[in-house]
């Protein structure tokens, strides 16, 4: 139980709307209440909703952070997908345009392999035999079920490690556009912050905590270096380094 709820520092701390965090809440609440009353096959399909949901999101900061690279992958697919995907605006609509393990190919844009696609993408076709009726138990005991979460938690972790480029690109691009406090849209960094970095982008605690070790001190030449300073001493202070997942 404690590697999966490991899975809430991989999730964004800020959603676009309230039915999102809701959804969230939700699949959260059917993983723990049937994990605890040993149904573990349906704690695993929430789960598994919970590691799609985290792929969903990464694949939304890959588009925000490299829009050309993001279109240029759409080859292949229909026209009217194409257009549909890159106006999705929900992280959670990208499901409507695609099938579900078309969505892992976008990953090979943070420079993973095919089989490191075909690993992340491995969970789909095992969920796919747990929600039709087989008449067979797959997750029978919590041994069964404590180790799928353990290979999903690894793969979160290695997406993880290859979306480090994309949240720094995303972070170097919020600091940049931000050179002339007179610009924000509010006037405390805290709130700047919050806004237009954390909830804009989907940010989680672990990206945060990649957030937090960008290198300041190179931006020490570039115009605006004292309000990029301000916006990220406001992200340590959101962010410390002895407490990883703040409230």
């Amino acid at each position: 139980m404690d590697e999966a709820l490991e899975l809430g520092t991989y999730l964004p701390r800020s959603f676009a709307n309230a039915s999102e965090q809701a959804y969230l809440d939700f699949l959260w609440s059917a993983f723990q209440t049937n994990y605890e009353a040993e149904r573990y096959e349906f704690a695993s399909l929430a789960f598994h909703l919970l590691y799609m949901s985290f792929v969903s999101f990464s694949i939304w900061q890959i588009r925000l952070a490299r829009p050309g690279p993001f279109s240029m992958a759409m080859v292949g697919f229909r026209r009217e997908e194409e257009g549909s995907l890159m106006d999705c605006e929900s992280p959670f609509k990208f499901y409507d345009r695609l099938k579900e393990s078309q969505i892992f190919r976008f990953l090979k844009l943070i420079g993973c392999t095919n089989q490191q696609v075909g690993e992340f993408a491995k969970f789909v076709k095992r969920r796919n035999k747990i929600a039709h009726p087989t008449g067979t138990v797959f997750f029978n005991d919590q041994a069964a079920i404590d180790a799928e979460v353990m290979d999903m938690m690894k793969e979160v972790r290695n997406i993880e490690a290859h979306m480090q480029p994309v949240v720094l690109e995303l972070y170097h691009r919020f600091l940049s556009e931000r050179a002339d406090e007179d610009e924000w849209q509010f006037a405390v960094p805290g709130d700047e912050v919050q806004a237009n970095l954390v909830h804009a982008n989907y940010m989680s605690d672990a990206d945060l905590a990649l957030c937090r070790n960008f290198d300041i001190a190179s931006l020490s030449p570039e115009h605006g270096f004292g309000a990029k300073q301000a916006l990220h001493q406001s992200l340590l202070d959101v962010c410390p380094a002895d407490d990883p997942t703040p409230a």
